[in-house]
């Protein structure tokens, strides 16, 4: 019982770092209609300018709040100068755009800050007595503080699309561009806050994830991107509660395979689930558990 526990708890945490990145391919999904592949590398620049302005002696909390400034901006000129034009004449071009930039932004940060992995503060208390016991298992406060922002995130996304304006704009600019223009609704202003937003969730999901690795290279967000489009792809990419819930069963359903399975699987194929979920529901349910499937009339 308690090996399940643990179990339940590390995969609780390493979901919540799937569910952050997941939270911000539904927001530009749900607002825009587009997949950005790049959000994954989006969240490692974050990550990267943390630790920039850390280095530059600003405390922490308000370094990762200057990176979500930065990440708002990067992501709102992508949507103008780059998603804008490009989606006016292919869907398609959009796709193969995010993944260029994907590229872009990694090589970038390479050619920034180095190939060699950074050491990384922590936000949260992390000594080796700085965890809490349930039931003979332990958690973390550094992984605690994550699931927490997680599913603070989570409460302000909610309220962001079933509450206020711009959330009901998002999702008609969404669902219909043309008819959202019709009624008044300023959508490119709303095209570029969805991405903003997106691209600053994920700043702050990459300092976290950073955060709890105790560093940062090149490569930190590579599997971290692959666990969170299978989360979106299986909670629904409309659907952030979805997303959410589908990061931390992945979480959860990775842990547990590397430990009973570590002949199988272990720690290098741990990944392995997530490739099976995303196969699984493209197949089965390409609109996900939670996802809303689109009818169109002709």
């Amino acid at each position: 019982m308690e090996r399940l526990l643990q179990i339940i708890f590390n995969g609780l945490s390493q979901g919540s770092v799937y569910s952050l990145i997941a939270l911000g391919l539904v927001v530009v999904y749900r607002g825009t209609g587009h997949l950005n592949f790049a959000q994954g590398e989006m969240a490692l620049t974050g990550a990267y300018l943390t630790w920039q302005f850390d280095q530059w002696g600003i405390p922490l909390l308000i370094a990762a709040l200057l990176a979500m400034v930065c990440g708002f901006a990067l992501g709102a000129a992508t949507e103008f100068f780059l998603v804008r034009p490009l989606g006016k004449k292919s869907p398609f071009a959009v796709f193969v755009a995010t993944i260029a930039l994907f590229l872009g932004l990694n090589s970038l940060d390479g050619a920034i800050w180095g190939g060699e992995a950074k050491p990384y503060p922590n936000f949260f208390p992390n000594d080796d007595d700085d965890f809490i016991r349930i039931l003979g298992a332990e958690w973390r406060y550094e992984r605690l503080g994550v699931f927490v922002v997680m599913l603070v995130l989570t409460g302000l996304f909610f309220l962001l699309f079933k509450k206020t304006k711009l959330g009901l704009a998002m999702r008609a600019v969404a669902s219909n561009s043309e008819s959202a223009k019709l009624v008044g609704i300023p959508t490119n202003l709303v095209l570029m806050t969805s991405w903003g937003l997106a691209a600053a969730v994920g700043a702050l999901g990459g300092s976290l994830i950073a955060s709890v690795n105790t560093n940062v290279n090149q490569l930190t967000m590579i599997v971290v991107f692959i666990a969170a489009s299978a989360a979106a792809t299986l909670g629904g990419f409309d659907s952030p509660g979805g997303a959410v819930l589908s990061g931390l069963f992945i979480g959860v359903l990775e842990t547990g395979a590397a430990d009973y399975f570590p002949d199988w699987i272990g720690q290098d194929l741990k990944i392995l689930p997530a490739f099976v979920v995303i196969m699984a529901v493209l197949l089965f349910r390409p609109a996900g558990l939670w996802g809303s499937s689109r009818v169109e009339r002709v």
